[in-house]
């Protein structure tokens, strides 16, 4: 007779009094990846749809041939707002020298000129609401919502553009077909339904 094999149990880390930091978001074993620090506590992400990645995808490529030379486009980098908040933009478009190694894990808020949230079913009220107010309370200039719209599903992306005196975002653009905007830097491209699927 052979004994039952015992289950290891999993056991999650249990949160601090006061919430984690940006420190413990770096320094906790074996979280999974992509994990989030918001207001002090930690988020995981649920897998992912396809048109999530395929619009990184597009948006990523779209972004790069066009970036000048003092900008960099970064995907999926934790971003520190604050001592509590590390969210991770689907892609930023940061300052040069903030890139510094191949080893970086994040960047600092005053060094994302654009955060881009490609919405997901499990993080839409967080891409929608708590992660804008963040950055434009962070001082990030520029903020993209993307989602899928219509009978069709196609993609759309909104865009913002931070006011500096009441420190929140006005929507400046909304976009279906071709994403055109000259700021954070020139971009042009085309976002159909037929673009993602060419992906």
């Amino acid at each position: 007779m052979t004994a039952e094999p015992v289950k290891a149990e999993h056991r999650w880390p249990v949160p601090p009094q006061d919430g984690y930091t940006v420190d413990d978001l770096f320094t906790l074993p074996d979280l999974p990846p992509h994990t989030e620090l918001i207001d002090g506590s930690l988020v995981f992400v649920s897998p992912q749809r396809r048109f999530h990645a395929k619009m990184i995808s597009l948006l990523e490529n779209g972004l790069l041939s066009t970036v000048p030379k003092e900008m960099k486009v970064e995907r999926e980098m934790t971003v520190l707002l604050d001592s509590r908040n590390g969210p991770e933009p689907d892609i930023s478009v940061v300052r040069a020298e903030a890139a510094t190694d191949l080893e970086q894990t994040r960047f600092q808020a005053a060094d994302v000129l654009l955060a881009v949230e490609v919405i997901s079913p499990d993080s839409e009220i967080r891409d929608q609401d708590a992660k804008p107010r963040k950055y434009a309370a962070a001082g990030i200039p520029y903020f993209w919502l993307v989602d899928l719209a219509g009978s069709d599903r196609h993609p759309v992306v909104r865009v913002y553009e931070l006011d500096p005196v009441s420190k929140t975002y006005a929507l400046s653009g909304i976009h279906h077909e071709r994403l055109k905007t000259a700021v954070p830097f020139t971009i042009d491209m085309d976002i159909t339904l037929d673009a993602l699927n060419n992906r």
